[in-house]
């Protein structure tokens, strides 16, 4: 499986980076190991799917997606790495986006 870069750059699927990542926005929270490993054994599946070739969007936009059902919080961070937050206002436009998802 490969994963097309922001770049253009392909670069093979890496699970273990994804876990990483997924670990460090859910750092202190309620998340579960067991979560984490779904979480990336479900978006594995999903670019298996697709063909085997995905953008790092869509990967980014699917573990947002889960993030979001599993804690606010690690999801936040998530986002704040994923889309490259500047500043305040992304983060309370994200929290907005998160906070109207859950109702």
């Amino acid at each position: 499986m490969a994963v097309i870069k922001r770049s253009g750059d392909r670069e093979p699927f890496d699970g273990d980076k994804l876990v990483r990542g997924v670990i460090s926005a859910s750092k202190g929270r309620p998340v579960e190991p067991a979560d984490v490993d779904q979480l990336v054994a479900d978006v594995e599946e999903g670019a298996r799917a697709g063909g085997g070739t995905v953008s790092s969007e869509w990967v980014g936009l699917t573990v947002l997606d889960r993030l979001r059902q599993l804690d606010q919080v690690a999801c936040l961070r998530f986002a704040s790495v994923y889309k490259q937050f500047d500043d305040i206002g992304d983060f309370e436009r994200e929290a907005r986006l998160i906070k109207l998802d859950r109702e």
